[in-house]
């Protein structure tokens, strides 16, 4: 009797599991997150503007004249530039008022420079190459004087619109004050800081 129940409940069971047929397990669509590319870190493109400090070399040489005295420069720059993905191009302008040691009246350079750069990243290494005018009483000559200008640098992005820099130039000029063979040799080491529009 106990064999019967038991195969008349286990029919019941069967039965009731078969009578709702055979369901196929529920797939869930995979989730597609959308890509969103950040914005590229290393884009130097736009217009700054800024201080440098440095110090440097005054060499008037020729003519009878050897003066080498050190010299300390400090001055305003600003400049645009156009990021084009690994090379970087622009202009600069600045101005640098010069405390030349032995001489009595501070002198003045400013300079428009053409710059080249390279893009890393967050570093941008560059040289430059521009006119120099640059305007000076040694006490013997008045010097009044345009010439050619160079240099290297590197500027670093604290953030998106702060930038911290050093930079070596180099100024020629020659027959200083119309004389034939006074020539005027500086050269700078700067330190530089610029805020990024």
């Amino acid at each position: 009797m106990k064999l019967v129940l038991a195969s008349v409940a286990a029919s019941l069971v069967a039965g009731s599991a078969l009578a709702g047929g055979y369901t196929a397990p529920v797939e869930q669509p995979p989730v597609v997150v959308p890509v969103v590319a950040p914005a590229d870190p290393s884009d130097w493109t736009g217009f700054y503007a800024g201080a440098q400090y440095g110090t440097g070399s005054f060499e008037l040489s020729g003519d009878g004249t050897d003066l080498s005295p050190d010299m300390d420069a400090y001055g305003v720059h600003a400049g645009y530039q156009h990021d084009f993905g690994t090379f970087v191009l622009g202009g600069e302008l600045d101005y640098n008022r010069l405390d030349i040691d032995d001489i009595e009246d501070k002198g003045d350079m400013t300079r428009l420079r053409a710059r080249a750069g390279y893009d890393m990243g967050r570093f941008m290494p560059y040289v430059t190459l521009g006119v120099a005018k640059l305007d000076a009483d040694t006490g013997v000559y008045d010097i009044s004087e345009t010439d050619v200008t160079y240099g290297i640098g590197g500027d670093f992005k604290v953030n998106e619109r702060f930038t911290i820099g050093a930079e070596y130039s180099k100024q020629d000029f020659s027959d200083v004050d119309g004389i034939d063979g006074l020539d005027l040799d500086t050269d700078l080491v700067q330190l530089r800081a610029a805020f990024r529009f």
